[in-house]
């Protein structure tokens, strides 16, 4: 399988996983909806109404990848292996990224205290979890399509059919001609006799 279509599997789950890890973190910090939403909207998540739309084309590119990882299979390429260094570093990084950012588009001005906010370190632990949770979830993801694909590989080849051996059979003595035991003269009976003798 393509290393790019274990990234394209990758990557969704990755992005799943912050986003979980993200909202998780708001509603442990914040339990009280309505404190909630506002410091939601007071750190420039607005966007988060497009959140569905976001993950909906990362499934789509996760299906997509994991189908073409199938017909990979089929033909009989091996399974790359999964970083596992992309799980737990991505997740992090993205996160303190998103933040930063969010408070950047809002106000303009470099968020540099956004590291201290309350959402930030527990947000930032979070994705620990989720990040292998995400792992787990791509590899059996990545390992259901390997075997999926091998056993659509294998039906779709023609089996060769044993074909049926003759079986020799040995081979005949060869026959040497024994001279008649008339010609040696052995035999008892032949032809009359002449009278006259």
């Amino acid at each position: 399988m393509r290393r790019t279509l274990v990234w394209l599997v990758a990557l969704p789950l990755v992005l799943a996983g912050s986003q979980a890890g993200h909202a998780l973190a708001y509603r442990w910090v914040y339990p009280d909806a309505g404190i909630r939403l506002g410091a939601l909207v007071r750190t420039g998540h607005g966007y988060l109404s497009l959140l569905p739309l976001a993950l909906g084309v990362a499934a789509a590119i996760l299906l997509l990848a994991l189908v073409a990882g199938v017909a990979d299979a089929a033909r009989g390429r091996r399974l790359r292996p999964l970083p596992a260094w992309a799980f737990a570093l991505l997740p992090v990084v993205a996160f303190a990224v998103q933040e930063h950012l969010e408070r950047w588009l809002v106000s303009g001005v470099a968020p540099w205290h956004a590291a201290v906010a309350p959402t930030f370190l527990p947000g930032l632990a979070l994705q620990l979890p989720f990040g292998a949770l995400a792992y787990l979830a791509a590899r059996l993801l990545l390992r259901a399509a390997e075997r999926l694909g091998r056993a659509l590989g294998s039906a779709q080849r023609p089996r060769p059919r044993p074909v049926p051996l003759p079986l020799a059979a040995p081979a005949p003595a060869p026959d040497l001609a024994r001279p008649a035991l008339i010609s040696r003269g052995l035999a008892k009976r032949g032809p009359p006799a002449p009278l006259g003798v």
